[in-house]
């Protein structure tokens, strides 16, 4: 499989840094090349050329759509986190809401 490049963003990266690392783990347990970082939403823009999928925390829902229209000429998804997911910093559910929303 090709590698994944995930961006996930909240307030300062902090929650979202934990949660990537699990997604990291959880990709490579499955065998899954994954490059999977963690920025605050204001410097998400800046990454759109080089990632496949943009991942907002929970509580950055309403920059949604914002996101998504500057992501636009991109073809890069921009999907909110549910909250069972990001509250349980869960990896693989993660790694699992990435991949369906490429495939």
């Amino acid at each position: 499989m090709e590698n994944i490049r995930m961006l996930l963003c909240c307030g300062a990266g902090m929650s979202s840094g934990l949660l990537a690392q699990k997604a990291r783990k959880a990709a490579k347990k499955r065998g899954i090349e994954a490059s999977i970082e963690a920025r605050s939403e204001s410097e998400a823009p800046q990454y759109f050329s080089s990632v496949d999928i943009l991942l907002l925390g929970p509580h950055y829902a309403s920059y949604q759509e914002e996101m998504a229209e500057m992501a636009k000429p991109y073809n890069v998804p921009v999907i909110v986190i549910p909250q069972d997911i990001y509250g349980m910093l869960d990896g693989d559910k993660l790694l699992d809401l990435a991949l369906a929303n490429l495939t």
